[in-house]
């Protein structure tokens, strides 16, 4: 989700430009940005009440959907697509990934110090404090190393397209590579953290 966030933020002027090039993407480039801070926000909030792994579930849902829509309304087939549709879509989008960015970042250490927890369970307080601290060490060091592989998005994104475009005309095949991905988001967000009797509810 973080990753999804810095690509699409460099990715989206790119995509205004190559498919909708009457129109300026300086004009609208700062807002999906805007709009996935502020959903980071909310998504925290929700995270916080409802749980990391069921917001991040859900969020991976609406992030599919909202790579759908941009799909339906770019330009193919020598139709001249919509590009308030593409937009909206893609404003859906950028919420998304800033809820998501929230709800992951809040499973993380519930992970750890589920783990450690468990690993301590009968051995006293001392232990269980103990399991405290590691998981916070743990998890810290997991977060800061998931913001460092999710800049990649800023790179892989914008690439993806390029190369999309290069090879088949337009940004399709790099989208559905996109959903594909978060399609396997979700089935793993909802095996090991979302479902009744998962091994790691968080």
């Amino acid at each position: 989700t973080f990753g999804s966030f810095i690509g699409y933020s460099a990715g989206f002027p790119l995509l205004i430009k190559t498919q909708f090039p009457s129109i300026n993407p300086l004009q609208y480039a700062f807002l999906g940005p805007l709009v996935g801070a502020l959903a980071r926000v909310a998504g925290g909030w929700v995270s916080d009440r409802l749980g990391g792994a069921r917001v991040t579930f859900w969020t991976f849902l609406v992030m599919i959907a909202a790579v759908l829509g941009v799909l339906a309304f770019l330009p193919h087939a020598g139709a001249g697509g919509s590009f308030w549709g593409f937009f909206w879509m893609f404003m859906l989008l950028f919420a998304g990934t800033g809820v998501g960015n929230a709800s992951t970042f809040r499973m993380i250490p519930v992970i750890f110090l589920t783990e450690r927890q468990r690993a301590a369970a009968g051995q006293g307080a001392a232990a269980q404090a103990q399991a405290v601290v590691d998981a916070n060490k743990e998890g810290a060091a997991v977060l800061g190393f998931t913001s460092a592989v999710a800049a990649y998005g800023a790179f892989f994104i914008p690439k993806s397209y390029g190369t999309s475009i290069a090879l088949t005309g337009g940004p399709g095949a790099a989208l559905w590579v996109f959903i594909g991905f978060y399609a396997t988001c979700v089935a793993l967000t909802w095996w090991f953290y979302a479902r009744k009797g998962a091994d790691m509810p968080c």
